[in-house]
This record gives C-alpha cells, structure tokens and sequence, in this order.
C-alpha cells in the first residue's frame, strides 16, 4: 500500500464523493448557513447527504447524533467533525468559518433593522408562521431519515421504542434534556454496544 493510499484511508473514511478543498468547505458550508432559516437540519441533510454526497443517510445519522448531544450548535459541532476529517484542525476551522461569517454579517444586520419593529403584531405574526415551517421541516427530515434506522446494530423495534420514550420523557413529561441524554441515552449506547459485541465473531472461531 502506497503512502498516497494509506493517508486517502486515514483521513476519508467514506469512500462517495468528498470535499476537494479547504476553501471547497468554506464555500460549501457558507451557502449551507445562508439557506438554514429556521429548520437546518432539513438543509444540511439534503446538501451534504442528497446533493454533495459527502455522506450517507447512516453516517449522517451518526454524525448528527454525536454533534446533537456535544455542547454548542448540532450544525456547527457537524461543520468542525466533518472538516476535521477530510482536512484535519485547518479543515475543521475552514468548515467553521463558512458556517459563521456571512450568518454572522446578516444577523447583525437584521438584528439593527428588526430592533425597530419586533413588538409589531406583523413581525410577532412572521415569527410564529417561521417557527411552524421549520417544526415542519425538522419534523420531514426525521421522517425521510427513519429508513436509516434498518441498519441500526440495536434493530428497528429497540430504536422506535428508544425514540418514543424520550418523546415522552421531553414532550409530554417536560424532563430536562440532560437527563433523558443521561438515561435514554445512556441505555440506548449500553444496549448497542452489547449488540455489537454479540455480533462480532468469537476469537479463535473458524
């Protein structure tokens, strides 16, 4: 094996399409930023899993998991995972940047301009009609990512029964979230990593 292959298998574990650059990432992650009014999970989903293909539905899946109980921003926390991957700590701060800078400008922006008109019933009546389109949103994208849970090591049954528990644990009972991440969370990485110890094949067998 070549050195060239050996850092291609080190550095990019998915073997699909993948970033070209640092700035490929700067500008990739920037256009995603611009368009996550509101429901980014639905955009990052379809930009980097149906349009760019830089991961699967289950790596994704995976990835999203991982960043949504990290501290800070699920989006930003997938940004610095997956330009850390390709491109190491330069890759991940480029990721970072295009997910923040122009946002950034904009808020700010809207922020100077919106100060004036935030306790209009209008601008009260925009807010609550944006906040039911990104539930919706969010709601779409966990519905199309369901097909991904077939290859779930803990079996289909095991995660709908783990996905509605914390629904009624957050939902319904109003539990904080850092206990149900704890408990349910804390279940659900035991029984999978049990799972995958009774799948791997015992040692010295044929």
């Amino acid at each position: 094996m070549t050195r060239l292959d050996h850092d291609t298998q080190t550095t990019s574990p998915h073997l699909g399409k993948q970033p070209q650059s640092k700035t490929d990432l700067f500008i990739s992650f920037s256009k995603l930023a611009l368009q996550g009014f509101g429901g980014v999970l639905a955009i990052v989903q379809r930009e980097l899993v149906e349009k760019k293909q830089w991961l699967t539905r289950e790596e994704f899946l995976e990835d999203w998991a991982v960043a949504q109980i990290l501290p800070g921003p699920n989006v930003v926390n997938l940004s610095l995972m997956i330009g850390d991957r390709y491109f190491g700590f330069r890759g991940a701060l480029a990721a970072l940047a295009g997910m923040l800078t122009f946002p950034l400008v904009i808020v700010l922006v809207l922020a100077a301009v919106f100060g004036g008109v935030a306790d209009t019933p209008a601008a009260q009546g925009a807010l609550r009609g944006m906040g039911a389109v990104a539930a919706g949103l969010i709601a779409a994208t966990g519905i199309k990512l369901i097909g991904a849970l077939q290859h779930n090591v803990m079996g289909m049954t095991v995660c709908w029964g783990l996905a509605v528990l914390s629904f009624v644990a957050i939902g319904l009972l109003r539990w904080p979230l850092v206990w149900v991440l704890l408990g349910v969370g804390g279940i659900a990485c035991l029984w999978a990593y049990r799972c995958m110890e009774a799948t791997q094949p015992t040692e010295g067998a044929p």
